[in-house]
C-alpha cells in the first residue's frame, strides 16, 4: 500500500489518502482501483514490460487516439502525466507505471445472458470504430508484432509441438487434432481484400465499461490498439458475447453459442453499418471462428511450452483455457451459415 501511494504521488493527482484494490480480470498488467474515501478516482497498472517491451509505442498509441475517443454516446478517459509531465513513470529498468481516469458509475460483464449487454456493446464497437475511421492507421504502432497473424502462431506451434516432452503431448492430443482439422479454413480468410483500420484488438466483453442502466460507455485496456482488421474486434467480440460461459470454463458442455445474443449484438453494429466494406460483411462470420482459434492456439502453445506467457494458478490451466477456446470455435463454424444471414440482413 506505501509503495502504490509513493508512485502515485509521481503524477498530477491531488495530494489525499487513497486507498487501493487489485483488480484481476487482466492476464498481462499489474492493476489496481485507486480511491478516495471509497470513492473511485484513478486506475493504475504496472504495465508488463516483459510482454509489452515496446512499451514506448503503447503509450504513444494511447496519448493519440484517447483524444479522438470523445463523442456524445462514448465516454472519454485522460491519461494522467506525471509531475515532471510524462505519459508514464519509469521506476526502474521493468517497472513502468501509468494512471489514467476512472469512470464514476462504471462497471464490467465478463459474461452476458441478457440481449441489451449484447446490444450495447455492439454499438459502442460499432462508435469506437466509426471515430477511428478516417484516422490514419500507419500513425499507430504496433505493440506486439504479428499479434493476431495466425502464420506466426501456426509457426509458433509446430515449433512447440516440436519440442514439447511426450507427455504434454498425450495431455494435449485432442487439442492438437483441433488444430489440425480446422487450421487450412482459417489460413484461406482474405485479409488482403480487408481495410486495415485502427483496431482494439481485444474487444472481450469486460474490456467494455458499462453504466448501471446497461449503456455501455467506452473501451478499456487499450493497450492493443494497433493497425488490424476488424474481423479480429468483430470475433473477440463475438467469442464473449455469444457465450454465457466464462472464458476459462472448463466444463465444455456449458459452452455454447446463443444465436439471440450474436443477433442483438449485430443490431448494436447495425447503428454505424456505414462504416463496414462488403469484403468486411462478406468474411465477418468467419472471425467469430478465428479468434476464438487464434486465443486457443496461444495457450495450447503456452501450455506446450510449460506456461510462459500466461498467468496461470494451476499446471493445466492453459490447456483448459484451449480447450474451452477451441469449442466455442467449433460452434462457430457449425453456425456460420447463421452468422452470415443475419449479418446481411442487419448490415446491408
Amino acid at each position: 500500500m506505501e509503495k502504490l501511494n509513493n508512485i502515485l504521488k509521481n503524477f498530477q493527482v491531488p495530494d489525499l489518502d487513497f486507498s487501493f484494490k487489485t483488480i484481476s480480470n487482466g492476464l498481462i498488467n499489474d492493476t489496481y482501483l485507486v480511491s478516495d474515501k471509497e470513492e473511485p478516482k484513478y486506475i493504475l497498472q504496472r504495465i508488463n514490460t516483459n510482454i509489452f517491451t515496446r512499451f514506448h509505442d503503447l503509450i504513444h498509441n494511447i496519448e493519440l487516439i484517447l483524444p479522438v475517443l470523445d463523442a456524445p454516446g462514448y465516454q472519454k478517459i485522460e491519461l494522467i502525466r506525471t509531475r515532471e509531465d510524462e505519459p508514464y513513470l519509469k521506476t526502474d529498468t521493468s517497472n513502468v507505471w501509468r494512471v489514467m481516469t476512472f469512470i464514476k458509475g462504471s462497471t464490467v460483464y465478463n459474461t452476458t445472458s441478457d440481449p441489451e449487454i449484447a446490444r450495447e456493446a455492439g454499438r459502442i464497437i460499432g462508435l469506437f470504430h466509426k471515430l477511428l475511421k478516417d484516422f490514419d492507421a500507419e500513425q499507430v504502432k504496433e505493440t506486439l508484432v504479428r499479434f493476431h497473424d495466425l502464420n506466426l502462431r501456426y509457426d509458433q506451434f509446430k515449433e512447440a509441438r516440436k519440442n514439447a516432452d511426450k507427455e504434454k503431448l498425450e495431455q494435449a492430443r485432442k487439442a492438437i487434432d483441433f488444430v489440425d482439422k480446422n487450421i487450412d479454413l482459417l489460413l484461406n480468410i482474405t485479409f488482403d481484400k480487408l481495410p486495415v483500420r485502427v483496431c482494439h484488438n481485444d474487444t472481450k466483453l469486460n474490456n467494455i465499461l458499462f453504466a448501471y442502466n446497461k449503456n455501455s460507455l467506452c473501451l478499456i485496456d487499450l493497450d492493443t490498439l494497433m493497425p488490424g482488421t476488424f474481423l479480429y474486434d468483430f470475433g473477440d467480440a463475438v467469442r464473449t458475447i455469444a457465450n454465457t460461459a466464462p472464458e476459462d470454463e472448463i466444463d465444455l458442455s456449458r459452452i455454447n453459442f446463443r444465436i439471440d445474443l450474436f443477433e442483438a449484438f449485430m443490431e448494436g453494429l447495425q447503428i454505424n453499418k456505414e462504416i463496414f466494406s462488403e469484403e468486411e460483411k462478406e468474411q465477418m462470420s468467419l472471425g467469430a471462428a478465428l479468434m476464438p482459434f487464434l486465443h486457443g492456439i496461444r495457450a495450447l502453445t503456452d501450455f506446450l511450452e510449460n506456461n510462459r506467457y500466461y498467468k496461470v494458478s494451476y499446471e493445466m490451466q492453459n490447456l483448459d483455457r484451449c480447450m474451452s477456446l477451441f469449442t466455442f470455435s467449433q460452434l462457430a463454424i457449425d453456425h456460420q451459415a447463421e452468422m452470415k444471414k443475419i449479418i446481411k440482413e442487419k448490415l446491408n
